[in-house]
């Protein structure tokens, strides 16, 4: 598959990366090296030229004063990201912009962070954080697990549909057992730690689709996820 190249970007990297979420670039930058695919990874901050050729975008979490710092952008963006959206191209938000690719977030202290409305969903800043590890069940990917650390709480509209069920955790809210929204192939989550090293599944889930969209087919092998499984059964038995 030599010279077959899938081009991943990633948003807002300098306000919205607090958490590791760019260890999710790395490992899908590394499973697609392991199927034979080069790989282009791009950075998108505010100003910026938006690039014309896309496969993949990835998103990690950030304060409010980050949000607040790339709402402008990400509104004159919005288009963009709805066109490639609408057209299949995979996508996974995290924290922060999992809740600003919803329709917007009311902090705590009563401000409206504007989003661009792409997932059918509201976040509301509560005054509980929620912290902790979560295990989550999907039909589709199976046992999700991962960390959060966020004071919003988002709320689900009947245009998306939960990215799993909470086994262990809080989730998208105190009210409901839900984790995380899918639109199409647009994945967004409250889940860090990162996600996809811990869950090889959802990496393999956005390859798929990104290689798909571009060639038509995604052909692979079985990657030895040993030491993945090792670290899935100690992060499954952490307390919150």
């Amino acid at each position: 598959m030599t010279g077959r190249l899938i081009t991943i970007l990633q948003l807002y990297p300098k306000a919205m990366n607090i958490y590791g979420d760019y260890g999710n670039v790395l490992v899908l930058k590394r499973r697609l090296q392991w199927y034979g695919y080069e790989v282009n990874v791009l950075a998108y901050n505010t100003g910026d030229k938006f690039p014309d050729d896309v496969d993949l975008i990835i998103g990690g979490g950030g304060q409010d004063s980050g949000q607040l710092q790339i709402q402008a952008d990400l509104l004159m963006i919005a288009p963009r990201l709805q066109q490639l959206a609408d057209r299949g191209v995979p996508m996974l938000m995290i924290c922060g912009l999992y809740q600003l690719f919803g329709k917007f977030f009311k902090t705590a202290s009563g401000d409206v962070i504007q989003g661009i409305g792409l997932l059918d969903i509201e976040t509301y800043g509560k005054s509980e954080r929620l912290i902790g590890n979560v295990v989550a069940t999907s039909d589709q990917f199976g046992k999700i697990i991962g960390y959060e650390n966020h004071s919003g709480q988002t709320y689900l509209g009947s245009g998306v549909t939960p990215l799993g069920e909470i086994q262990l955790g809080a989730g998208n809210n105190t009210d409901s057992n839900t984790e995380g929204a899918r639109y199409n192939n647009v994945i967004g989550s409250y889940l860090h730690g990162s996600i996809l090293p811990k869950n090889p599944q959802i990496a393999d889930f956005l390859i798929d689709r990104a290689v798909t969209n571009k060639y038509g087919v995604f052909y692979s092998e079985p990657i030895g996820d040993k030491f993945v499984g090792e670290a899935r059964k100690v992060a499954s038995k952490r307390p919150r």
